[in-house]
């Protein structure tokens, strides 16, 4: 999938990014050994503008379209993809976060996100600040190291800032326009997300690694 940009305010606009519902008929596990196969719901100019082939970030994981048909697009996700990622937690009527490729033309803010999930987190706490949201995500390990305060960090697809940094767990501070356009207003207790560290942290972890291994491990 081609390099995007997200922003912490959320939506790029409301046919780029936005929440929308998974379609109650058709999450389905295919049979024999077809991938199982996710489709979602889409806004009326989104899906006029989207083509089968086409790549979409759906709760920050790089899915391709396989079929469409009316408001919704169906997307095979394969053993891997279910493995890594939260995807496998979805339930019909859920609301999932959609985003575009950026274009190669487009004005470049936020941090980059190439919608490859590094691993799972696992929200811990949820709490209000006025009319902001407080949201702690428990990560595993491994990601430690690709972490920094004041960093960036996309949770379903949403590029947040790390306000606050602990050895196996963040906080980030979830503005309105975010909480009103994205499903983190949905989020409990208990409920798992997928996460991506910053790219530009992984490539240096990785070149580090490379000079002294036992300094930092390989992502």
């Amino acid at each position: 999938m081609a390099p995007k940009v997200a922003r912490d305010a959320g939506p790029c606009n409301a046919s780029d990014f936005g929440s929308d519902f998974l379609d109650d008929d058709h999450q389905r596990e295919a049979q024999d050994e077809r991938p199982r196969q996710l489709v979602t719901e889409l806004s009326a100019d989104l899906a006029e503008s989207l083509q089968v082939g086409e790549s979409l970030a759906v709760n920050g994981v790089c899915l391709t379209g396989v079929e469409a048909g009316g408001p919704a697009m169906a997307f095979d996700i394969g053993p891997e993809t279910m493995r890594v990622t939260a995807l496998g937690d979805l339930e019909p009527g859920d609301r999932v976060n959609l985003e575009r490729a950026m274009r190669a033309d487009s004005r470049f803010g936020g941090h980059f996100v190439l919608a490859h999930a590094d691993g799972i987190g696992t929200i811990v706490d949820v709490r209000p600040d006025g009319d902001f949201w407080w949201v702690k995500v428990r990560f595993a390990e491994d990601l430690a190291p690709l972490f920094v305060p004041k960093g960036s960090v996309a949770v379903d697809g949403i590029s947040l800032t790390v306000a606050s940094l602990a050895h196996d767990a963040f906080e980030v501070q979830i503005i309105p326009h975010t909480w009103a356009h994205t499903n983190v207003r949905g989020a409990r207790v208990g409920t798992r997300v997928n996460l991506e560290c910053d790219v530009i942290g992984k490539y240096v972890a990785r070149a580090v690694s490379a000079i002294a291994p036992a300094t930092v491990p390989r992502p």
